[in-house]
This record gives C-alpha cells, structure tokens and sequence, in this order.
C-alpha cells in the first residue's frame, strides 16, 4: 500500500517549486491573485527575506504541495490508498484528497498563517534523543504544568509549546539534566491551547466555507486516525490547538500495511519517517489470562445482579443529557445507563424508555433516573407508576433525603417470593447519596409509615408489604463524593469506609439473605481514579461529568466545545435550582461563564431582602438587563403559566401573599433557563450557560490529550468506560508487580 505525505513549516528553501511554476502557471496565477503577491518569487527568490514568516512561508507551502500533486497526478503517478501531512501539510493532504479546491485551500491557509503569526507571548523548544514518556517525567519534575509536548516528531525527538516565561525556564532545566534541546525562532506557542484565540478566529473565518469528506483517508495530525466523513471542518479547526502525532500517525499507517511513503514539496517528514520506522516499538499490552481483564473489577455478584458484564454505570444527568442513545451504546457494550428525566415532562420520558425498549436487544442492560422533587411529590410518583407500566427493571435514585412514597411504591411492586420463601427483587434501585443518615435509611427496610399507607390504600398486597419489610430498599449504594451538579463535596477516601461500616451493620442487624453493594461515584475521570476506586473495595463505578462531553450527550455542541478543553480547577459551586431555598449547592463550569457568580449573587439577595420590591432599583435593573434579558414582573408571569399547566394553584396563591416565596420562584425561573440555554447551544447569552460538572472532567482531559478521546467527536461512552476500565487493571497489576519487586 502506498501514502503520499507532505511537510509542513520548515520545509521552506529558496528555489523550493522551481520545476513546477512553469508547468502550471494558470495555477500559480491564481495563487498569486488570492494572495495579492507574486507566489513565484517568493518561492524561487525572496527577494525580501520574507518567506521564513509564518504568514508568508505557510501559503508557500501550500501552493508548493498542491502543484507537486498536480504534477504527479498528471504524470500518472498512482493514487495512493492514503494520505498525509506533518501540520500545514494537513491542507495539501486534504486538497488532494478533494476536500476542497486549490483556491479555497489556499485562502483558508493564507488566513492560518497570518493568525498563526499574530500570536504572541508563546515559545517553542525541539527536545532531541529523549522520548516522550522521557520528556513527561523532566517536565513534570520541574513542574512545568503549562507546557505541552506540540509535535511528537519521531520517537526521540519532540516539540514543546508553552508561554515565555515557561519556554524560558525550560532549555536550562533540560539542558541541566543533558538533554539536547534547541529554542525554535517562532513567536507563539504553536499547537498548544495557547493558540485558542487563533483557533477561535480560524473558526469564524471557515464558516463561509464547505469542506467535504475526503475522498482518499487523510490522517488527521489531531487523533492519528482518518478524517471522520461527518464535520471535517471541525477536526482542521482543532488542528491548531492540538498536538502533532506523527509519530503514531506513521504507525498507524505502517499497521495498515504501508510500505511506500512518497513525499511531495519537500524531504523532510520522509526522513522523519525512516527514523520512526527504524526505532523499537512499545510493545503491545497483552491480555493473557495473566493479567486482570476488565470483566473481572468488581463484584461478581453486583453484575450478575444488574447484568451487566462490567461493573461499570453512567448516572443519568439532567433534562436527557444521558440521552436514549448513550443508554442504548451503553446497554449495547455491556454496561448501564441511567436515562435522564429530571426536568423532562413524562410524555418526553415515556418516549425515551420506548426508544431504549426498541433499540436494545433482550437482556441488554439500562436504567432510569428518578430524581427527587422537593416541590411537587405527585410528580416523582407519576414518574414512577409510568416506569413501572413500562416494565422498567432499573432506576437510580438521586438527590433524595428521605424514602419517598414512590421510592417504597417501585420496591415493594418488584418483589415476590422465591421458591425457598426469600425475597425476589424485579424492581432493583441504584440509590446515590453523599451523606451517612440518608445512606441508613436506603440500606433499611422501606419505613414503616409509608408501607402501612400504601396498604391501606391497596396499593401494596400483604405479601409485598411483608417481603418489603426483608429486604433494603437499595441492595445497590453509590457513595457519591465531590462531583458535578448535586454536591457535599464529600471525599471519597474518608466516606467510603465509613459507608461500608454502616452496610455491614445493616447486613448484620437485617439479616438480609442477598448481600449489598457499594459503588463509588465522583471524581472518577482517569484509569488511576477508577482503580483508586476499585482499591477502596467499590463494587463497581459509576462516572457523570466525563460523559457529558461525549458524541452520545444530549448537551449542545457549543458547551462541548468548552468542556473540551475544561480543567480541573475550572468548577465552582453555586445554589442548585430545585433546591434554592434550602441552600444546596451543585458544582458547575466557572470558565467562560458568569453563571456560578450571578447564582451566588441571587441567593445572596435571597438571604437579606425579604421580597423583591424590597430590592434596589439599581440591582433591580441590574437582573433584568443581565441575568433575565426581562423584567421581573415577566419572569413572574411566565412562572404562573407554568405552575397554572402543572395544576399547582396553591403555589400561586401562597407566592402571590408570600413575597419571600414569590422572590424564590422567580428566583429560580433563572436556574432553569440557563440550563435550557446551554442545552440549546444559545449563541447570544452564553454567559449565563449553567452546566454541571465537577473536575473529573478536566482530569480526563488531561488524560486524553495522548489518546483518541482528545477530541470530544471521538469520544462514545462505551469505549471510554472500556478504556477506563482496561487501563485500570493494569494500573493495578503493575502497581501490585512494584509492591512485590525486591529491595535495592
């Protein structure tokens, strides 16, 4: 099989083309007219020193590739089985491919160069005969958290980006340690998030065009892999803030069966290529029975139960952001989803159990969400007799702090009697919760009081009554520490033991014939946290925030865009909506966004004003330009439309002699519309976006920066919790294999 490959910026050389302008001098002339200067000198003579600016050198380039693909089409040069191109490259590689014509390719590298130009306060160093899991550990040693290895040119020779002051401390901190390294004449800190603003500008500036799929595979710089067939714009955006993975795209070729690389405008990546091809490679991971497969973490019997082939779940976040169809890829792979409902009306609800019913085989694991509401009990009941008319097995209950009727209603219904006389469980709840006194009362028999009600009202038989009073009301506890949206901010390593203290007592003062599990949620975004996890004797795992920014979430693409590139110190608390006047905090995204501060700022007039004709015209004035984008007096309008729709006319009439509870529901008229706003991508108050997520998400960016999640278009919930758990047991066994190697 045969690639064409072509160089990017340093390929440049006076003279460079010169067999080439007068073959084709229609192109060159329309080259020439799109840049406004003669291309042809530039290239074949530079009369004034410009072609080494990043502005000029990379059209050079450009036109230099494409007519040295021309020439070789035209001579009848076969066409190869792929394509590809060290950075600028990138663009030869995909006008070949036929993603665009020679024009447009030459407009959009022409606006490239000159943002890339335009960047300032950034550096880059080329670090020679030292690898990159090498490299990671100097810069990790001196702390150089900012710096990003940009190009992975070969197995020993890398690229580093950073800021100034970063590029600054590093040559001599490399070079104390003998590492040969040299600073690169550049003016910014080239594919690296530093260059987010370029990245932002190349955006606009390709809205005006149309990319198509590429015809020949073209190995995008950013995932080693080939350019998808849907969105091929969006990937050559993210080029310019995304490492250069030569070296893995070189062998991801050489895998599929490449033996002849033929490089067009320049000799510099064939030369990168034989250095790749001659270096040992990693050897691959093994999954001999030797080592722990990933169907073997955690608890057999809490597979069995939930069955399912890994222990691992996904929470189901807020108004269907764990979408039908992340239930569904999960429920295919082996693992469980929870469907999200809160906020969703139960017509929504119904259609998303129907679609999962449809689209996953028998047998297939899912699960549904059944979010406590604290304001209208009647909803949380609905919600649950529509799951059980649907036949639904699994629900996750979140946010509760107490055993509702529904809760005892969905347990009590799945139970029956087993031919030895013990209970059998058809309704299984995953209960979440954070605090021991709530975790007591799931690990108890459904109370007394509410049994004793539903009896009454002959909605519960006396069997079920009395095999409710033999079991948990959840065999299954997830023990959720920090994390996004609903938060104690808890710590796993303190509340993990103290919840298996409390499930043995229950176990022992019940009797209960089927033992419980304890999973563990919250903070879990790496392989090293899950196994963490694993370690602290967790049944099994369940991740949220990670999967928010996923091809299968329901969030809009915008907010994926963001959460991308999110940190683990880009989170704050803020009041959570359904819960504002209790002061409940949920943990959401701080970066690019108002919300957390103007949340706060809301409870905070909650707190001091007993009304809002209490506040001052000017804060007055100040939320209705701001925060509503109307006048208070409207918000309340359309709050009394909704709550008239759900029949709630009590809580009308105690809001409308109540000014406090009035302030609270219009209040909260703005915790739902910012997350209605996020979820619809609104590009005009991104601003006021609520999103929940905790810092597992911007430790998995971290993580996935080196893997083919560091692009969220290739992230699907089953094979990241795969991966997760795959590298997790080998986190394991090597850290079991260093416990047990001898002493020095």
């Amino acid at each position: 099989m045969r690639a064409v490959i072509f160089p990017g910026q340093g390929a440049q050389g006076r003279g460079m083309g010169r067999e080439l302008f007068d073959a084709h001098p229609e192109l060159v002339e329309e080259a020439s007219n799109v840049l406004g200067y003669s291309v042809r000198e530039l290239c074949l003579d530079d009369p004034e020193g410009r072609l080494g600016r990043t502005e000029y050198t990379q059209p050079a380039l450009y036109v230099v590739g494409a007519l040295a693909h021309r020439r070789r089409r035209e001579e009848g040069g076969a066409e190869p089985d792929f394509l590809a191109g060290h950075s600028l490259g990138e663009f030869c590689a995909l006008h070949a491919g036929g993603a665009f014509d020679f024009a447009t390719g030459l407009r959009l590298v022409q606006r490239r160069g000159a943002l890339m130009a335009q960047a300032r306060g950034g550096g880059m160093v080329a670090v020679v005969g030292t690898g990159q899991e090498s490299l990671r550990a100097l810069l990790e040693d001196g702390g150089f958290a900012g710096a990003t290895i940009a190009n992975d040119n070969t197995p020993d020779q890398q690229v580093v980006s950073g800021d100034t002051g970063t590029v600054d401390a590093l040559v001599p901190h490399l070079e104390s340690r003998g590492v040969r390294c040299v600073r690169l004449n550049v003016s910014g800190a080239f594919h690296s998030p530093l260059m987010r603003q370029a990245q932002q500008e190349f955006a606009r500036s390709m809205e005006g065009f149309t990319l198509r799929p590429p015809r020949i595979p073209v190995i995008a710089n950013a995932t080693a892999r080939p350019y998808p067939d849907d969105d091929p714009a969006r990937l050559l955006i993210e080029q310019i803030v995304r490492p250069v993975r030569w070296t893995e795209s070189v062998r991801y070729l050489l895998d599929q069966g490449v033996t002849e690389f033929v490089e067009l405008g320049g000799r510099v990546v064939g030369r990168l290529i034989e250095r790749i091809r001659s270096a040992p490679r990693p050897a691959p991971v093994s999954r001999s029975h030797s080592r722990t497969p990933a169907t073997a973490l955690g608890s057999a019997l809490f597979r069995r139960r939930l069955k399912v082939r890994y222990a691992y779940l996904v929470g189901g976040m807020y108004r269907g952001i764990t979408s039908p169809e992340m239930v569904v890829r999960l429920g295919r792979g082996g693992m469980l989803g929870f469907l999200g409902t809160g906020g969703l009306s139960l017509p929504e609800v119904e259609r998303g159990v129907k679609a999962i019913q449809r689209d996953l085989g028998e047998g297939q694991p899912y699960g549904v969400n059944v979010l406590a509401d604290h304001d209208d009990p009647r909803a949380e009941r609905g919600l649950v007799e529509l799951l059980m008319r649907h036949d639904v097995r699994v629900i996750e209950a979140s946010a509760f702090t107490r055993i509702s009727e529904a809760l005892v209603l969905y347990r009590a219904r799945g139970l029956r009697r087993g031919a030895d006389g013990t209970p059998v469980c058809d309704h299984r709840i995953v209960a979440k919760v954070s605090r021991p006194e709530v975790a007591r009362a799931f690990l108890a028999p459904a109370p007394e009081p509410v049994l004793d009600r539903l009896r009454r009202a002959n909605e519960l038989t006396d069997e079920q009554v009395e095999l409710a009073r033999q079991v948990p009301v959840s065999h299954d506890l997830t023990v959720e520490a920090d994390s996004g949206g609903h938060t104690d901010g808890g710590v796993a390593t303190a509340m993990m033991p103290a919840m298996q203290a409390l499930r043995r007592q229950a176990q022992e003062e019940h009797g209960y014939a089927e033992p419980i599990c304890l999973g563990l949620a919250g903070g879990l975004g790496t392989p090293s946290a899950v196994a963490a996890a694993l370690m602290l004797g967790a049944d099994y795992v369940l991740t949220g925030s990670i999967n928010q920014c996923t091809v299968e979430s329901a969030m809009s693409d915008v907010v994926k865009d963001i959460l991308q590139d999110a940190d683990i110190h880009d989170t704050a608390y803020a009041p959570a909506g359904d819960m504002f006047e209790m002061g409940a905090k949920v943990q959401v995204l701080r970066k690019g966004v108002f919300f957390p501060t103007r949340a706060n700022k809301l409870f905070s007039l909650y707190s001091h004003h007993d009304g809002l004709e209490e506040l001052p015209a000017k804060t007055r004035s100040l939320l209705e330009r701001t925060y509503f984008h109307r006048s208070l007096d409207q918000v309340w309008d359309e709050v009394r439309e909704y709550l008239r729709s759900q029949g709630r006319e009590t809580d009308i009439a105690q809001a409308e002699s109540h000014p406090k509870q009035k302030m609270a529901l219009v209040f909260r008229w703005y915790f739902f519309h910012t997350t209605r706003i996020a979820l619809e991508g609104d590009p005009h108050d991104k601003v006021n976006y609520q999103v929940h997520t905790g810092p597992a998400l911007g430790a998995f960016n971290h993580w996935a920066r080196d893997t083919e999640f560091a692009y969220w278009r290739n992230r699907h919930v089953d094979r990241i919790g795969l991966r997760l758990l795959e590298d997790a047991a080998d986190w394991i066994d090597s850290t079991y294999r260093r416990w047990q190697e001898p002493a020095a």
